[in-house]
């Protein structure tokens, strides 16, 4: 990980944002986030389930996007 990837950090914010503006507001979309996938950073989206999963963009600015089936989240 390291400076390599708090680097790409700062990059990833301007796509995150642009990929959170194209899905936040679709049925099912619970987030977005920068994370890792097999080690490298990525773009994430949290969906409901997997039918919300199916119109999420692979690439944004050429950034990996990650999706995440995790459920509706509770709140405690």
């Amino acid at each position: 990980m390291g400076a390599k990837f708090l680097g790409d950090v700062g990059d990833m914010k301007g796509a995150l944002g642009k990929l959170t503006k194209a899905v936040i507001d679709r049925p099912g979309v619970t987030g977005t986030a920068i994370g890792l996938s097999k080690g490298k950073p990525c773009l994430k989206v949290y969906v409901k389930d997997q039918r919300a999963a199916s119109k999420i963009p692979a690439r944004v600015d050429g950034y990996h996007v990650e999706v995440e089936v995790t459920g509706t989240f509770q709140r405690r």
